[in-house]
């Protein structure tokens, strides 16, 4: 296992991987904006183009086993250096894009890159830091990188209006060299190390139970292709995932390990913590279409709007420390947690005679309780886990954390067409989306009672919070 040089600052190295990781939460953030755009230039339903998103989304979640294992036997700064230069150069090519199957094969292109880069660059952080430095270096990490989320609405938007569609690829291209000559410069060389023999029939076992799994979920009942091959693909993949389970519990160094999934603070977050994931994940994908489609908004203005969500986030990030101190992390993700569900059930009812603000509030509220939620469980879920279990459970954890937004997209997209099937309507409408926040609302608030399963000192080392006895 690679160890961290000892001169390493966590906070220099939290804000140059940082960097990087703005580039991957910048691309994500103005794609969303730009799909109604997108949609009329190619000829395409806006909900279809849903796949531009899940595709990158589900190459992520292939691709991430793969990296514990490659950043160990070829050094996480390395890495993390080609991972980046795959992602610049998938985008340029995604801008190139001349229709939807083209996009979608650069887009796979590109998630590959962004594979390597959020969690090995996670690990090049974690590997470095002392367990009462977590909560800080989780912090420094995340906060210049929700500058993505902050600047990706109204950027996007702008770039679409004044550029086209395709101008919110090409911006990747200066950030992304930015990133890597700080990571060249600044990041300590960490040689790489003998893991062993990969798991490699566990990995390709994982890579096609996933990707099988989200197209069969992406394309069924849609006429994307002919039937049955949807149907296929989801019993195929619900077969072969059944097949890498069992591969990944026998096997020396498994693809997945499963055994991490013992630690009480690994599995809450990670199981029922993806289940809020997916749910939250299908609102930075409905807000934009809503504003341009169901408001009559340009991109410009909804970007403008849109990006309301991400500021309450970036609001949240300095006040989460000493929230976990008050409440630990168990009451702070069982309270916070309805109110989050609250905030993006809420969203259902702006409607065209809303004023601006009452809308841009709305969303920068959400926000903040969401943020407050992603942050506590992306560190509890490392707060037991042993240094030489790191790289495996990073690998595990970025999996379920990239699968859950692909699975919100294609929840989001299926409540859209289904609610607008069942209305009979042409075209997708204003109350479509409501729906689409209503049925997004209820899969978060499902994860609540799940994780009351937490003990009340979970995370007490991490969070400095100090339970109050209990009275007789």
């Amino acid at each position: 296992m690679e160890q961290p040089a000892a001169h390493a600052n966590h906070r220099v190295i939290a804000l140059i991987v940082a960097s990087a990781l703005l580039m991957q939460n910048l691309d994500s953030a103005v794609v969303a904006t730009a799909l109604p755009s997108m949609a009329r230039d190619m000829g395409e339903d806006p909900a279809r183009l849903g796949a531009a998103i899940t595709s990158y989304l589900v190459a992520l979640t292939v691709f991430i086993p793969f990296s514990s294992w490659i950043a160990d036997r070829f050094g996480a700064k390395r890495v993390f250096m080609l991972a980046i230069i795959v992602f610049v150069a998938a985008s340029a090519l995604s801008g190139q894009a001349r229709g939807l199957e083209d996009l979608i094969a650069f887009r796979i292109l590109q998630g590959a890159g962004g594979a390597m880069m959020f969690p090995v660059g996670r690990l090049l952080l974690l590997r470095g830091v002392r367990k009462e430095e977590l909560l800080s270096a989780m912090a420094w990490l995340t906060m210049p990188a929700l500058l993505g989320p902050v600047c990706g609405p109204p950027l996007g938007g702008i770039l679409t209006d004044l550029f086209g569609w395709r101008a919110v690829f090409w911006i990747n291209v200066p950030i992304g060299l930015i990133g890597f000559l700080l990571v060249a410069w600044k990041i300590p060389a960490i040689p790489p190390t003998n893991p062993g023999k990969p798991d490699v029939l566990g990995l390709a076992l994982v890579g096609l139970a996933l990707a099988l799994g989200m197209f069969g979920l992406e394309t069924v009942g849609r006429q994307v292709v002919a039937d049955p091959w949807p149907e296929v693909a989801l019993a195929a993949g619900l077969l072969i995932g059944v097949a890498a389970y069992f591969q990944c519990r026998r096997a020396p160094r498994p693809a997945i390990d499963i055994a991490l999934l013992k630690i009480p603070t690994f599995r809450q977050p990670a199981l029922f913590g993806s289940l809020f994931r997916v749910g939250a994940g299908a609102v930075p994908f409905l807000v934009p279409i809503m504003l341009q489609i169901g408001f009559g908004m340009s991109a410009s203005e909804s970007g403008l709007i849109s990006f309301a969500t991400a500021l309450g986030a970036f609001t949240m990030k300095p006040l989460v420390r000493p929230l976990l101190r008050r409440f630990g992390f168990r009451n702070a993700l069982l309270i916070n947690g309805v109110l989050a569900s609250a905030g993006i059930a809420l969203l259902a009812f702006p409607n065209p005679a809303w004023p601006v603000a009452a809308i841009f509030l709305l969303l920068a509220c959400g926000g903040l309780f969401r943020s407050l939620q992603f942050t506590s469980l992306n560190t509890l879920v490392f707060a037991d886990v042993q240094p030489e279990k790191l790289s495996a459970a990073t690998s595990f954890y970025s999996t379920l954390q990239q699968l859950s937004p692909a699975l919100g997209v294609v929840l989001a997209t299926t409540t859209l067409e289904a609610s607008r099937l069942i209305a009979g309507r042409p075209a997708l409408a204003l109350a479509d989306f409501s729906t689409g926040f209503l049925v997004a609302a209820t899969v978060t608030l499902l994860s609540i009672p799940m994780l009351a399963a937490l003990s009340r000192d979970a995370g007490a080392e991490v969070s400095g919070h100090t339970p109050r006895p209990k009275t007789q």
